[in-house]
């Protein structure tokens, strides 16, 4: 029998959409499988009360590269949000990204001098390579803003303590000696106008799509349908954990209408002291919105376990050396390729996963 479609797509996320819109392209016929009732995988958005919600927490578009920055324009209109998140500490508020706000607000420090000599002094005892996220934290930015900015918020967000943790999570930290509440440093930053669902179905719009389908589950039923798999869920289950599980982080989020116009004053807030959740999305500052109720969603890390979405992987050196076995298996199958997040085993950012569906989809040229 002769397939019906050049590649299966295994997920209808960002990766699997670039991919599939790339190949169409190319005149090549798409099926595009996803588990879940909709598609744009984590980076799905909805309407609720005339708001666009970002349903699994925030995404906030940004990339340094203008050809990238071009292609997402192909499909939507994007504001000019910049994304300036604040960080609650036991009811005081502090600026994110580290900066002279912070300092200032933190030691009373009005200079660039000042913050970086109450820096230098609070980070003498790390006389060593770091050799955890703590020491990392505490050289770069002294043990003040560690304990009360990153130390609760981290070790909520991975369920272990930072002396636990690897170095390398927060080597990039923004730090900046200037008033400047900008978290990126690229130069394009923005929020998709009505939201990232859209772009995804014009991705797709030339491919066969379908919902609420678990390809592990119904292999048998595309068995011979199609000549190439792009797979962009975790590669741990699509080989049946046969090195064992890969782990990872998932997250829980409370969504809910409040009844005024404003809750928090702006789109993210991190909480960094004991709340369980890690911060509160407020989704009408994302599009400037002026409604008068509220949508707000608290997000709360929690264990993945089979039967949750995996959100972040946990990229320790057992984790490494269990993927890079998958990966072993994977180089041996010439009709299978992974992509994105999940089928990488990597934390990417939506820019990154554009870029690398891109190259993926040149290589199949």
């Amino acid at each position: 029998m002769k397939p019906t479609y050049d590649w299966l797509i295994v997920g209808a996320g960002l990766y699997g959409a670039v991919f599939a819109h790339e190949m169409s392209k190319q005149g090549k016929h798409c099926l595009v499988l996803d588990r879940r009732c909709h598609v744009g995988g984590n980076a799905y958005t909805h309407k609720q009360a005339g708001i666009t919600v970002h349903t699994y927490g925030a995404h906030i578009f940004h990339t340094d590269d203008p050809n990238i920055w071009d292609y997402i324009n192909q499909f939507a209109s994007f504001n000019h949000y910049i994304n300036a998140p604040i960080a609650n500490y036991q009811g005081e508020i502090y600026n994110l990204p580290f900066n002279m706000n912070t300092f200032n607000k933190l030691w009373g420090v009005k200079t660039p001098a000042q913050a970086q000599a109450m820096i230098a002094k609070q980070s003498a005892q790390i006389t060593h390579p770091p050799r955890n996220l703590e020491e990392q934290a505490i050289s770069l930015v002294g043990h003040d803003i560690y304990h009360k900015l990153i130390k609760g918020y981290t070790e909520k967000q991975w369920n272990r303590p930072c002396t636990e943790l690897p170095a390398f999570i927060i080597k990039r930290l923004p730090v900046r000696f200037t008033y400047d509440n900008n978290y990126f440093n690229d130069r394009y930053q923005g929020i998709p106008i009505g939201g990232y669902t859209p772009i995804i179905e014009k991705m797709l719009a030339n491919s066969d799509v379908q919902l609420g389908v678990d390809y592990l589950a119904n292999k048998e039923r595309y068995t011979g349908s199609y000549r190439n798999l792009l797979y962009t869920g975790m590669i741990d289950e699509y080989y049946a954990y046969t090195h064992g599980q890969l782990d990872y982080r998932s997250l829980r989020f409370e969504t809910e209408a409040l009844p005024m116009p404003n809750y928090q004053g702006n789109a993210v807030v991190n909480y960094t002291g004991a709340e369980p959740y890690t911060r509160i999305i407020e989704h009408k500052h994302f599009e400037f919105g002026d409604q008068p109720t509220t949508v707000i969603s608290r997000e709360y890390p929690t264990d993945w376990r089979v039967g949750l979405e995996p959100y972040y992987p946990l990229n320790n050196d057992e984790n490494q050396a269990r993927y890079e076995r998958y990966a072993q298996l994977a180089s041996q199958d010439p009709c299978v390729i992974f992509g994105g997040r999940l089928g990488s085993y990597r934390y990417y950012d939506m820019h990154q996963v554009i870029a690398m569906a891109l190259i993926a989809a040149r290589e199949q040229s």
